[in-house]
């Protein structure tokens, strides 16, 4: 039987033991994994992910995310191509935002998957794909995240999407810019003064008010 397989069965049953189906309890479990998979190749630990996304059972995608993610080797293995395939399916804010931050995003900035990959999901016709380019962007920027700072390329992606109006990618806009201003507030005002009868409300709304205020919603007194 394939190993992945075997790794998918225990993993579904360990799960199914949980007394709460919290994220913290299955982070403990996803943990455990993570340790008997520390000196397996990358390339099984990527196959792995793969079988528990597509597995019929019921296995959150982040859990399947964050075993590459914590797997060094598996993270640095990662092409266009495996990218792709890890993002397949990807139909939810939550499914998306996982994807982006855990995956795609560090990818990008490391070098693996080139701009022209993340531009073209940008144009996409799915709505979840749009927003995975512009979430993307924050760990190009997110200290937390290992973001040193990326203003032209996350900018880059921003224009490509002023004009889009579905409501997961005016969010994951106001989110793309509001984390850059951390870094670079001067090339986000600038952005937005040029760009701002184009862009949603929302997003001129909530990047003014993080400029000026810090917060993206600031509570009225």
């Amino acid at each position: 039987m394939d190993k992945t397989i075997d790794f998918e069965s225990e993993i579904s049953s360990s799960l199914n033991l949980l007394p709460s189906a919290t994220t913290a309890a299955i982070r403990t479990v996803r943990r455990g994994f993570s340790k008997r998979l520390a000196e397996a190749r990358a390339d099984f630990v990527v196959s792995l992910a793969l079988q528990l996304l597509k597995s019929d059972k019921e296995i959150p995608r982040w859990f399947a995310y964050e075993l590459v993610q914590h797997h060094p080797d598996a993270m640095r293995s990662l092409k266009s191509r495996e990218i792709e395939l890890l993002g397949e399916g990807i139909d939810s804010w939550v499914a998306v935002d996982t994807f982006t931050c855990y995956l795609s995003g560090p990818a990008w900035r490391e070098g693996q998957i080139p701009d022209s990959l993340i531009a073209r999901w940008a144009s996409s016709k799915n709505r979840w794909w749009r927003r995975a380019a512009v979430v993307s962007t924050v760990p190009l920027n997110n200290k937390a995240r290992g973001g040193q700072g990326d203003t032209a390329r996350t900018l880059r992606i921003c224009q490509l999407v002023i004009h889009d109006r579905d409501d997961m990618v005016i969010k994951a806009l106001s989110w793309a810019l509001r984390e850059l201003s951390k870094r670079d507030s001067k090339a986000v005002k600038t952005f937005l003064n040029k760009n701002q009868p184009s862009l949603a409300s929302r997003v001129v709304r909530e990047v003014n008010n993080k400029l000026t205020t810090g917060l993206k919603n600031p509570t009225k007194l």
